[in-house]
């Protein structure tokens, strides 16, 4: 945590010290023979006291360590103040006895040090008590602080697992196509490299428009019209009106990639797929038609759209499994929400 120096104005050192001063001088002033001269030393001796109790005290703030704040207070440094406060008192008591030789100077002197005492102790914890408080805030906002950036690291964590899985996935489905000799792998080789320039052109941005991600999700649907052909079907009918909403990037292309991943996909058993709106919710859906064998999960797939939402908009996802459909409800991000 970066060390700040701890301050109190100068102004309320100066209004405290004066008013205590003044304090003092109320007894001499209630006497019947009141003498201005000796009220005016008494006070000027306690204010200049005050004064140095403020400023040494705060001087000695930054002795503290972690430990003595926590236990509320030091007691060798508060027994060191009072020491030294004592030889200081004394070396006042000794000024008004050369500006007052009249007053007996034993009872003076321990009148002042009986002061000086109560005076410092008050100081002491009275500034203590600031230096905590003030400790305690700073320990707070770099708490805080320290919050949002591990907040930040992990979504930026999130947003550079997409390429690479999408990357993954993209040459195995290439590697397939090679191998059966498919007449479409040129075209899919190009229209991948342009698919994989926008990942790179789009992999800073938190957020993107839902138009721009139903583009995405056309070229991605490109792709997978090369290796499956007619094996998979995808219908789109998203209200106009929530184009320009927010979304995370590769939202819809990842939850299409799940559904690949875990259906069976061929001419003979098509997969359906759906994505439409409707009380704002942007709705994902496919019958169930599972495979045998269940492909490896990496732990990316629908659990990065899960945390992307939560970190980005604290929103969650709805995930409706049954018997014949797997659905799954992003909830809308409206313009003005604080993402």
């Amino acid at each position: 945590m970066t060390k700040q120096t701890f301050k109190i104005s100068n102004k309320v050192i100066w209004i405290s010290s004066l008013f205590l001063g003044a304090l003092m001088a109320l007894p001499k002033m209630a006497q019947m023979h009141f003498n201005p001269y000796e009220a005016l030393v008494d006070s000027g001796i306690t204010t200049l006291f005050a004064l140095f109790t403020w400023y040494y005290n705060i001087k000695t703030l930054p002795a503290y360590s972690s430990r003595h704040v926590a236990n509320g207070f030091s007691t060798p440094i508060l027994i060191k103040n009072l020491l030294l406060g004592i030889v200081v008192m004394f070396v006042l008591a000794c000024i008004q006895q050369f500006l007052m030789t009249h007053l007996n100077f034993g009872p003076t002197m321990l009148m002042f040090e009986v002061r000086g005492i109560l005076v410092n102790v008050m100081f002491y914890m009275f500034i203590h008590l600031l230096y905590q408080n003030y400790h305690n805030q700073q320990v707070g906002i770099e708490l805080q602080r320290t919050q949002a950036d591990n907040l930040g690291a992990q979504y930026e964590l999130l947003k550079q697992q997409v390429n690479p899985h999408f990357l993954f996935n993209s040459l195995n489905t290439l590697k397939y196509m090679v191998e059966s000799e498919d007449k479409h792998s040129v075209d899919f080789i190009l229209k991948l490299s342009d698919f994989y320039r926008f990942t790179l052109e789009s992999r800073k941005l938190d957020v993107i428009t839902l138009a721009e991600e139903l583009n995405i999700l056309n070229s991605y649907l490109f792709l997978l019209k090369a290796r499956f052909e007619e094996g998979i079907e995808l219908s789109i009918d998203v209200d106009a009106k929530y184009n320009k909403t927010p979304i995370p990037p590769f939202t819809l292309q990842l939850l299409v990639e799940n559904c690949i991943k875990h259906n069976v996909v061929s001419l003979d058993k098509p997969l359906h797929i759906r994505i439409y709106s409707e009380n704002d919710y942007l709705i994902v859906e496919n019958q169930l038609q599972l495979k045998r064998t269940s492909e490896a999960s990496t732990g990316i797939g629908l659990q990065n759209i899960i945390d992307r939402y939560s970190h980005l908009a604290n929103k969650k996802i709805e995930i409706l499994p049954t018997d014949t459909l797997f659905t799954i409800k992003l909830p809308i991000i409206h313009e003005n929400s604080n993402y």
